[in-house]
């Protein structure tokens, strides 16, 4: 088997980014779009020592579970992996891919509850980022391919709302008329570089992301997004740097107030353009209720990684107090509008910094507070483990968007996992005062995609 084979193969599983692992003389090979049960020709792209990599060319028995996938770039665009999958198989998928790397990551076996489903299958995303660029001569607004920079063109996106075809358009529409330029990252010229939408309650945020403060034409933009939006708010994000971070540091409010107030849970909440909030409105209700229904009326919460505060602030609303720790001082800002404006300034307190700086700290003031997790993709930085592990902390309340993370840090804080000499992570016996697994419940925040939200309790042993 060497690259440009041809070879007639089955799938027997599905690998961790929903490719079908096919097992022959020896060697495993990855095909994505491929599922178990389906036998296919297959050509090798790449091979090292027994693993390979290929693609389908031709399905020979296309499974019981695979559908049509709804959009025209599927397969190209980086995004979503699972269209051609029936949603209630990805849900099983999904229950798996995070059992599994519990125990292969974190040496952690456990009950791993079925996902809470998502109510919408398709237009559920209430926040579209688009790179806009120029590749080949020609202006293109879409959406990177796979482990690239590349974008792949596109007018629609089936898991954003209706709106997203309109913005696209738009953008388009501008580029040609204004005689303006997408961003060429090579060379770093072009005028364009994102934009950002964030819905919030049928208001909008839009941010268009560009190398030059003064934009010409902008005008005409704000007229097509007239067209567009009921209710919007418009601002210019400054990036002339050649960085992968989307947003520069300087934003200017062209329209609207830039915050809009929403209520959610008995709360009333401001969010702005850099604000986290979770893009899958009805899966977040169920995730957030879920969070605060672990905690107990006596407990006092400390909330890492907290965004504009909502989390925090319904756990103040049930607990003895709550903390929320916020690196970003825009969404610090929000929390405590938030906090004044629900009646939580007593109970409620912001803190802006780095988690990992300010949670050993405050562990000392509150040994036996209820801590909340809800780090970005990354992970929890390790001194924030450290921390915890050090504390006398007796309930953890993990929120992750990545299992591969989260495997790692859970097998951390039960003692699964624990550095050797050289600082490696290698599996151990846990010791007595570490914490143990007592929940794991996946929620389905991001259905078509690869990525699952999961909720897991931890309590000391």
């Amino acid at each position: 088997m060497e690259k440009n084979d041809i070879i007639i193969g089955s799938a027997e599983a599905l690998g961790t980014n929903g490719e079908g692992i096919v097992r022959k003389d020896g060697v495993t090979l990855f095909v994505p779009f491929l599922l178990p049960g389906e036998r296919a020709s297959i050509k090798i792209l790449n091979r090292k020592g027994n693993i390979a990599y290929g693609k389908a060319m031709e399905i020979f028995t296309p499974a019981e579970e695979r559908v049509r996938p709804e959009c025209p770039v599927f397969g190209r665009c980086g995004g979503c992996r699972l269209q051609h999958i029936k949603y209630r198989y990805q849900l099983g998928f999904k229950q798996s891919l995070v059992r599994d790397a519990l125990k292969k990551i974190g040496g952690i076996t456990c009950t791993v509850s079925r996902p809470e489903r998502s109510d919408k299958e398709y237009g559920y995303r209430n926040k579209l980022q688009l790179p806009i660029g120029r590749q080949n001569g020609k202006n293109v607004v879409g959406f990177y391919a796979e482990r690239s920079h590349r974008i792949v063109p596109t007018t629609v996106c089936p898991i954003h709302p209706d709106w997203s075809e309109k913005l696209i358009a738009a953008v388009y529409k501008f580029m040609e008329t204004c005689g303006l330029d997408g961003y060429d990252e090579v060379a770093g010229t072009g005028a364009l570089r994102h934009i950002v939408v964030r819905e919030l309650k049928r208001k909008f945020i839009v941010t268009l992301v560009t190398t030059e403060r003064e934009l010409p034409g902008v005008d005409y933009f704000l007229f097509l997004l007239d067209n567009i939006f009921p209710e919007y708010s418009f601002y210019l994000n400054y990036n002339p740097e050649k960085t992968n971070v989307i947003f520069g540091k300087e934003f200017t409010l062209l329209k609207g107030r830039g915050f809009y107030e929403c209520a959610e849970g008995g709360i009333s909440f401001e969010a702005g353009a850099n604000t986290f909030v979770q893009v899958n409105e009805g899966v977040k209700n169920k995730l957030y209720e879920r969070a605060v229904s672990l905690a107990e009326e006596g407990d006092r919460v400390i909330d890492c990684y907290a965004g504009g505060g909502l989390l925090t602030a319904m756990f103040a609303q049930k607990c003895q107090r709550a903390y929320g720790i916020e690196i970003v001082p825009e969404a610090t800002a929000c929390a405590n509008v938030l906090a004044a404006g629900n009646g939580l300034k007593e109970k409620m307190t912001n803190i802006n910094g780095a988690v990992e700086d300010v949670l050993p700290k405050l562990l000392k003031e509150e040994p036996l507070a209820t801590v909340v997790l809800d780090p970005p993709r990354s992970g929890a930085d390790r001194r924030v483990i450290d921390a915890l592990l050090e504390s006398d902390v007796k309930k953890i309340i993990y929120i992750s968007c990545n299992p591969a993370t989260l495997a790692r840090d859970v097998g951390l804080l039960t003692g699964n996992l624990q550095p050797n000499e050289r600082g490696e992570l290698v599996k151990a016996d846990p010791p007595e005062l570490c914490y143990k697994v007592e929940l794991v419940q996946p929620f389905d925040m991001f259905p078509q995609t690869k990525w699952v939200e999961t909720l897991v309790l931890l309590a000391r042993k």
